[in-house]
């Protein structure tokens, strides 16, 4: 499938602003079943950019707005080329006990700002399994399906900053939250997983079942045999031809598609715009 994706985001300032310094991480990941056929970052006013590699292997732009403005638009294009990758085989819960692996994936594991291991949530995850661990894949989709199942799509309920315990009590929130919730159980029955953010394009939008046209967020698990396979608790399904990954890390802290700071203005409005195309492949004939 190949994907012509925008993703714009534009600040302004009741008062001038300056000194703004903005961390990106916006530039989609190049896998086996991902390729990134092109990609540009672009900022008005123009601002100097420099990149480098964070701890998990994402690209993060910086871009550095000395003189003053009362508005800064952060343009990124990307065109992508995405297939479907084999479906996991099963897997014992054994294979995640090894100690070198337990070290690798360390941070994966343990529990973060906005996913902390309560109580509450590891009742939750052994309810889901009271037979325990058996096969990894089909563990991790169970409880993906119940997150999808207890938990409503309520956009506005919640914020950036919402917790995994928060979530768990009002149960309902977007995208973001629901990986949070996913990660949470997995890591209780020490199933590494790992907060995936990205794209998924979907031909049928409905912004009520959280649509296409914004950034998503979905939720990676740790096979020891096979690698990463993700799970979107959001729609209820695996991770397919559908999905752009652009970053990943621990909770959605770790991979915020813009941020940074800046002097001046106390008070700014934010407005993000994405937009996902599909771009249809023809075959020459003669």
């Amino acid at each position: 499938m190949l994907l012509n994706i925008i993703h714009r985001t534009t600040y302004r300032y009741a008062q001038p602003a300056r000194d703004s310094f903005n961390e990106v991480r916006l530039q989609p990941i190049d896998l086996e079943w991902q390729k990134r056929l092109s990609f540009s970052l672009t900022s008005n006013p123009p601002a100097p950019q420099h990149d480098y590699l964070d701890l998990y292997q994402n690209r993060v732009y910086l871009l550095e707005l000395a003189a003053p403005h009362t508005e800064l638009a952060i343009e990124m294009k990307s065109r992508v080329e995405t297939t479907c990758r084999p479906q996991p085989v099963p897997e014992a819960p054994s294979g995640l006990h090894q100690p070198a692996l337990a070290f690798q994936l360390h941070d994966f594991l343990m529990d973060t700002e906005f996913v902390q291991l309560s109580p509450e949530l590891w009742r939750c995850a052994v309810d889901c399994l009271p037979n325990g661990l058996s096969d990894v894949w089909s563990n991790a989709l169970t409880l993906s399906n119940w997150v999808y199942e207890s938990f409503q799509y309520a956009p506005g309920t919640t914020h950036a900053h919402t917790t995994v315990n928060e979530t768990l009590t009002d149960r309902r929130g977007v995208c973001q939250d629901f990986a949070h919730v996913l990660l949470g159980l997995c890591r209780s029955l020490k199933i590494p997983a790992r907060y995936v953010s990205g794209y998924f394009f979907n031909d049928q939008f409905d912004p009520a079942l959280g649509g296409s046209e914004a950034s998503h967020a979905w939720v990676e698990v740790f096979l020891p045999q096979q690698g990463w396979y993700g799970l979107d608790p959001t729609h209820r399904r695996p991770v397919d031809d559908r999905y752009v990954s652009v970053a990943v890390g621990r909770d959605y802290q770790d991979i915020r598609p813009v941020s940074g700071a800046y002097r001046g203005a106390s008070e700014r409005e934010m407005d993000v715009h994405v937009r996902i195309a599909q771009e249809m492949l023809y075959e020459a004939t003669v």
